[in-house]
């Protein structure tokens, strides 16, 4: 059987963005976007999904021992977060006049792209 290459899918958020968490053990939680990984589909966001992952000790950090941090979530489970409608929203395409490509707020049309 014949792998498919992994192709990179279209990621609604960037890095940087203000997300609030639509589904799994985190709900309701807002943060910002730490890393895009689009290969997968997936988001790494600020304090959202921790998890242990055990290290072995080093020379950096030499008692090793059990580490928490972010693990990546579906980028389907967030939605970015408009400040002037205070909810996660969806993201609306528009190309300016000038050739430029930004994102707006679907219902209250802010610009998210400054």
């Amino acid at each position: 059987m014949v792998k498919e290459a992994l192709k990179a899918k279209k990621m609604h958020v960037k890095k940087g963005d203000q997300v609030v968490v639509i589904a799994g053990k985190d709900v309701g939680k807002k943060s910002k976007v730490l890393s895009c990984l689009p290969k997968e589909g997936k988001v790494l966001v600020d304090k959202v999904n921790i998890a242990s992952h055990h290290e072995k000790p080093t020379k950096a950090s030499p008692q090793g021992g059990v580490v928490k941090k972010e693990a990546a979530i579906d980028a389907s489970n967030v939605m970015l977060y408009c400040r002037k409608c205070d909810k996660g929203v969806r993201v609306k395409n528009e190309v300016l006049g000038d050739g430029t490509k930004v994102r707006k707020c679907a219902k209250c049309g802010e610009n998210f792209d400054k």
